[in-house]
């Protein structure tokens, strides 16, 4: 039987090497989610004058947020190449080269012309900017999540796992903070249109030499030293994943789907937009606004790391269950909150919700590596991530802004959360919990075994 020394030792105390890990998949995660968030709060803020003017208000806010959607569609090829290099040559190489594509591609769209400039080449460069941002966001997430649970001990894998996610929520503090310290005191006004919104697209260097230096010190994943050393990696790992797990990677994908749908709807572009649009009910103060979505994402960094913690105590689907009743409860007192244009009742509507997501996020990483093979794992969660980004979150704020441009009224956006919070709660009771399964290439039989509760195995 495997034991936890096998990868990691068995004190509560986290060694030199597991600090480590700690520190690269937080700050790897972190640089690559500023990266992909502050292009979605400059979608919901600014980018439809900026790139999309002509299309006129809300066209070019839909043309603003598919532009964040288009890049989800390229995840899942991000997600087949990195699967592929992370199962065939290993874990670490894939996080340098993602983090590497992310950071210079954000760096390129702070350099960009606007439409006024150049015209209709301004909108087709950022497209093409934002594709390879979404190619590295899908290759990202599988690394650093493989990296943290593959060196964890046994009974600390949902705490571990819980580092890669904390990087989101911290992602998205640094980019709201970033841009409510542009438009509050910097660049406020006019400046921040003029200038002031590429500050945060070029900071972005910055954090891309800081979290390459901190991943390059990490050692391979001692699961995938383990499958080098006997040679046990997958020629094919994509055509085996599909062969052997095709229904698993689509109701995996589902389960991420309900939180993708709530954490791109609420913190990432949509309530932005809605909030500050002049033409639009609440027409608040674009600072204030981005005060609230910092808020409600620490929020969800505590829940997160609390959600990983649960879940080594209470198992990842009695977690999951409890962080989908609170996101669903959140769904429905989000609008009505939001809707009353004061500002704290707007950030508590905001704080709830992000709880819920939280809850559901952070005991993602061990969830999903449990129900993979050794030899498939990195290509199983990476897909299964990328396409529950796309079910879920990426065309999520443009179809809140057109439900919302339709029917008048945001409740017509609660039901389409409260929609996918219900399918990824049914996902998850048709999972069965593996927690504490041997992650090692030499249990792959046991692995194999279907997680689908409806298979007998």
């Amino acid at each position: 039987m495997e034991t936890t020394s096998t990868y990691a030792s068995t004190s509560d105390k986290m060694t030199k090497e597991e600090r480590k890990v700690a520190y690269a998949t937080i700050v790897g995660t972190t640089v690559e989610w500023y990266d992909f968030f502050i292009y979605a709060a400059a979608a919901g803020l600014i980018f439809k004058d900026l790139f999309f003017a002509p299309a006129g208000n809300t066209l070019g806010t839909i043309l603003a947020f598919a532009t964040v959607g288009i890049s989800f569609l390229f995840r899942p090829l991000g997600a087949f190449l990195a699967g592929y290099l992370g199962d065939k040559y290993g874990r670490r190489i894939v996080l340098v080269m993602t983090l590497v594509l992310m950071g210079i591609a954000t760096t390129c769209i702070g350099l960009l012309p606007t439409y006024a400039s150049i015209g209709v080449a301004a909108p087709v460069l950022l497209l093409i900017l934002r594709i390879l941002q979404g190619l590295a966001a899908g290759g990202e997430w599988g690394g650093a999540v493989l990296m943290a649970v593959e060196h964890a001990p046994t009974h600390k894998r949902g705490r571990f796992g819980s580092f890669p996610q904390i990087g989101v929520p911290l992602g998205l503090i640094l980019a709201s903070g970033m841009f409510a310290l542009m438009t509050g005191i910097v660049a406020p006004g006019d400046a921040f249109i003029e200038w002031g919104w590429r500050i945060p697209f070029l900071f972005s260097i910055v954090l891309l030499f800081v979290g390459h230096w901190i991943r390059r010190t990490v050692e391979e994943s001692p699961v995938f030293e383990e499958i080098k050393e006997r040679k046990s990696a997958s020629q094919t790992p994509i055509r085996d994943l599909f062969k052997n797990h095709a229904l698993l990677v689509l109701l995996a994908a589902l389960v991420f789907a309900g939180n993708s749908a709530c954490g791109y709807m609420t913190t990432g572009g949509f309530i932005q937009n809605y909030a500050t649009n002049p033409t639009g009910p609440l027409q608040l103060e674009r600072t204030p606004v981005l005060i609230c979505v910092t808020l409600a994402s620490f929020c969800w960094l505590i829940t997160t790391y609390i959600s990983g913690a649960l879940s080594d105590k209470i198992g990842r689907k009695k977690t999951y269950i409890i962080g989908w009743i609170i996101q669903l409860c959140g769904v429905f007192a989000l609008f009505p909150l939001v809707n009353t244009g004061a500002m704290p009742l707007f950030a508590l509507g905001l704080c709830f919700l992000a709880s819920g997501i939280g809850l559901t996020y952070g005991v993602q990483s061990a969830f999903y590596s449990e129900l993979f093979p050794a030899s498939v794992r990195f290509s199983g969660i990476s897909i299964s991530y990328a396409l529950g980004a796309i079910l879920g979150g990426a065309f999520a704020p443009m179809i809140g802004t057109w439900l919302v441009s339709v029917t008048g009224s945001t409740f017509s956006v609660t039901i389409y959360l409260a929609v996918m919070t219900s399918i990824a709660l049914l996902s998850t009771l048709s999972l069965r919990d593996r927690s504490g399964i041997p992650l090692g290439p030499d249990h792959e039989a046991e692995q194999m075994k279907s997680p689908i509760v409806w298979h007998k195995n």
